[in-house]
């Protein structure tokens, strides 16, 4: 994505083409061995499927605040570089700050309400960043920064409970992988493709270059897709509360 200069070039398509094969032979691969490295039939467990899958969407939403930012604070609000990295740790500071009282929130709420409530604090975060105009200056991209980070945070300890809640021992090891996978696999799709985004949003193929307007205008848009992602994310939520109540698969043997 970050290589191919635009969405549909060929040379993203055929990477993304070879992302697919290599995918599923290795899905074959793991169907047809005594021991796999991963046991498919744990993704029968709409619970599980939906938490990796939030967890993807919105570790890909917060690599976009990362990859966005710089550039925006840079060029569109023309900071100097010291001042866009300390605007920038105001994100992380929040969310380190919101671990503990998260954790509280989901023991005394529950993982379910904290997770979808994590979500749509991160969906008013994303829809300001791309609603706010560029005159509000700095505080109109901290503020919303604080709050989705924040969220972050809070969706993270719940989302987290949720998947490691009814997990047998001897499957907490490859769960565990499997929501860092899907976490990793989050950021690496924030960085590129949501990259991408903002380059193809912001009208040139040199953002380092491009004037004030065009990144203001990228932004806006990398953050409205970036609201329909979690927005998505919240549908999912959905899905696994009304799939919760039904007998819990996860707990399958080979």
């Amino acid at each position: 994505m970050t290589t191919g200069g635009t969405v549909v070039g060929p040379r993203t398509i055929a990477l993304l083409l070879g992302a697919v094969f290599t995918l599923g032979a290795f899905v074959v691969a793991e169907s047809n061995t005594a021991s796999p490295l991963i046991q498919l039939s744990m993704f029968r467990d709409r619970v599980l499927s939906a938490s990796l899958a939030m967890s993807t969407i919105v570790s890909t939403v917060l690599m976009s605040t990362l990859v966005v930012g710089p550039f925006y604070l840079s060029r569109a609000l023309d900071m100097r570089t010291a001042a866009v990295g300390l605007s920038l740790s105001a994100g992380p500071l929040a969310a380190a700050l919101a671990g503990v009282p998260a954790g509280r929130l989901v023991d005394r709420y529950g993982a379910q309400r904290m997770t979808i409530a994590g979500l749509i604090g991160l969906a008013i975060g994303a829809s300001a960043l791309a609603l706010l105009p560029r005159s509000f200056g700095i505080a109109g991209y901290l503020g919303p920064l604080v709050v989705m980070t924040v969220n972050y945070a809070l969706f993270q300890a719940a989302n987290n409970t949720v998947i490691m809640a009814d997990v047998r021992p001897e499957q907490r090891g490859v769960t565990s992988g499997m929501l860092s996978l899907s976490r990793n696999l989050g950021l690496i799709t924030g960085a590129s493709v949501m990259g991408t985004v903002f380059a193809v949003a912001s009208g040139t193929t040199d953002v380092a270059s491009a004037g004030p307007v065009a990144v203001a205008t990228g932004m806006r848009r990398t953050f409205a897709v970036a609201a329909v992602l979690i927005v998505a994310a919240i549908v999912v939520a959905s899905w696994s509360r009304a799939g919760s109540r039904q007998p819990p698969m996860r707990r399958l043997d080979r």
